[in-house]
C-alpha cells in the first residue's frame, strides 16, 4: 500500500500549494457554520478525510486537470480510473492538511506561492467564464458558414498507379493493360511502390497540387477510366489509371468544430487581455536582453505574438489537400 502511494508523490508535490489554497477556503467557509453541501447539483460524496467530504466533482475536476478525461466527459464512480484519481485527491488533502497543521502556510515564501496559485485559479475562472459565454453553438456555426463561403474548392482525382523500374517495363505493362489485364492485379504483382502496391496501387482522392510535378502535368486533363503514362517520376516510371474526378468536398461542421473552438477561444482570450492591458498601467522594470554578437536583431518594442490557429477554409489548407482514403 505504501509503495503505491509513493508512486504518486512526484506528481503531488507540485499540487500541494493549490490544495492548501482549497483547504484554506474550505476552512473559512466551514467557519461560518453549516453542514457541507454538494458543490454541484446531484453531486455524490465519495470519501471523507478527517470528516471533510470528497465529492465526485472533486475527482472529475482533478481527472480533467490531468488530461485523463475531457471537460464535460463523464467519469464512472465505479471505474478503476475514478478510484485511482480519488486516491490522489485524498493524498492531496492529507498533505495540504498536514502542511496547515505545521503552519507552513505562514512562511513568507509559502504565502507568495499561495498568492500566485490563487491568482492562477482566479485567472482561469475568468477565462473559462469569458470563453463559455462567447464560444457557443451560434458562434461556432457562424464562423463555419463564413469560412465555407471563403473556401475555394478544387477538383479531386481518385487514381491508381503502377510504378516500374524503367520505361521498357512500363511499356510492357501498358500493353498488358490494353489487352484487358486488371490494373489492380498488375499493381500488386509488378509495382515497385511499397506504399500502394498491396492495395492495388490505390492513391485515394487527392488534388494534383499536392503531387509531384510529373503527376500534375499528366493528370491535368485525364478523364475517368483513362490510363496515363508511362511518365518518369522520382521513384521510376509510372502508369496511372484515373478512377474518378470530383469537386473537393467541404469539411463538415463536426470535423471543423475542434479547430473552430480553438480559434474562437484564442480570439476571446486575446481580446480580453488587450482590454485589460489597455486600461491598466503595466511597467516593465527590467532591461531587454543584451545583443549577442552575430545574432539577428529584433525590435524590442514588438513583443512576439502567437498567431491564431488557421480557421477552417482559409486560403492556406495543406491538411485539407492531403491524399484522402
Amino acid at each position: 500500500m505504501a509503495q503505491a502511494s509513493f508512486t504518486r508523490i512526484p506528481g503531488l508535490v507540485g499540487k500541494v500549494v493549490a490544495a492548501m489554497c482549497v483547504c484554506v477556503v474550505l476552512a473559512s467557509c466551514q467557519g461560518r457554520g453549516g453542514a457541507e453541501r454538494p458543490p454541484e447539483p446531484g453531486d455524490t460524496a465519495v470519501a471523507r478525510v478527517d470528516g471533510k467530504t470528497v465529492w465526485a466533482s472533486d475527482v472529475k475536476r482533478e481527472a480533467v486537470a490531468q488530461g485523463l478525461i475531457g471537460e464535460g466527459e463523464p467519469l464512472d464512480v465505479s471505474s478503476d480510473l475514478f478510484r485511482r484519481v480519488m486516491d490522489e485527491v485524498v493524498d492531496q488533502k492529507l498533505l495540504a492538511a498536514e502542511a496547515l497543521k505545521r503552519k507552513l502556510d505562514k512562511d513568507p515564501a509559502a504565502q507568495r506561492r499561495l498568492a500566485a496559485a490563487r491568482e492562477r485559479i482566479l485567472g482561469d475562472l475568468l477565462v473559462e467564464g469569458t470563453v463559455s459565454d462567447a464560444v457557443n453553438e451560434n458562434a461556432i456555426r457562424g464562423l463555419y458558414q463564413e469560412q465555407l463561403k471563403l473556401a475555394k474548392q478544387s477538383e479531386e482525382i481518385h487514381a491508381r498507379q503502377i510504378v516500374l523500374a524503367n520505361q521498357a517495363e512500363a511499356e510492357a505493362v501498358k500493353k498488358l493493360l490494353a489487352t484487358g489485364a486488371s490494373f489492380e492485379a498488375l499493381a500488386m504483382e509488378r509495382s515497385t511502390d511499397a506504399a500502394t502496391r498491396f492495395n492495388g496501387g490505390d492513391l485515394g482522392y487527392f488534388t494534383t497540387d499536392v503531387m509531384p510535378q510529373a503527376y500534375e502535368a499528366n493528370l491535368k486533363v485525364a478523364k475517368a477510366g483513362q490510363v496515363v503514362g508511362p511518365f518518369q517520376t522520382d521513384g521510376g516510371w509510372a502508369l496511372v489509371k484515373v478512377e474518378d474526378r470530383r469537386m473537393e468536398q467541404p469539411i463538415t461542421l463536426e470535423a471543423a468544430r475542434p479547430q473552430i473552438v480553438r480559434f474562437l477561444t484564442y480570439d476571446q482570450v486575446r481580446d480580453l487581455l488587450e482590454k485589460l492591458r489597455g486600461r491598466s498601467k503595466v511597467q516593465v522594470l527590467i532591461k531587454p536582453a543584451q545583443d549577442v554578437p552575430g545574432a539577428p536583431k529584433e525590435p524590442a518594442s514588438a513583443p512576439a505574438q502567437t498567431p491564431p490557429p488557421a480557421a477552417p477554409g482559409a486560403s492556406s489548407q495543406p491538411a485539407a489537400k492531403a491524399v484522402k482514403p
